[in-house]
């Protein structure tokens, strides 16, 4: 088993930054050999969409509204998960959630194909 926990969030003025964390335990191979690692965030009232994900290689994938703003990494061990969030937005408002995927190996922004899930961090950004 695999236990993810975000870290980070907060308020930020709009065209700030933060830094999102997240932190996986549990099976260390699990957690190693994860096939994709990603973010995902959902503001009131939407649906729950796909931001940038990460593959075992280190390929990325972004979301377009998020492209050349957001870079997700990890650290070498594999067991931190990273978003680095730039030039924020009012509409990057959102509760953010990490996830991760031991059943595909492609940096997929399907939220059904990730079966590890964080509680979320929320992320505010104001005018």
């Amino acid at each position: 088993q695999v236990q993810l926990v975000e870290s980070g969030g907060g308020s930020v003025q709009a065209g700030g930054s933060l830094r999102l964390s997240c932190a996986a335990s549990g099976s260390a191979y699990s957690i190693y050999y994860m096939g994709s690692m990603g973010w995902f965030r959902q503001a009131p009232g939407k649906e729950r969409e796909g931001v940038a994900a990460i593959e075992h290689d280190g390929t990325t994938n972004y979301a377009d509204s998020v492209k050349g703003r957001f870079t997700i990494s990890q650290n070498n061990a594999k067991n931190t998960l990273y978003l680095q969030m730039n030039s924020l937005k009012p509409e990057d408002t959102a509760m953010y959630y990490c996830a991760g995927s031991s059943t595909v190996v492609r940096g997929t922004l399907n939220q059904y194909e990730y079966n590890y899930w964080g509680q979320g961090t929320q992320v505010t950004v104001s005018s």
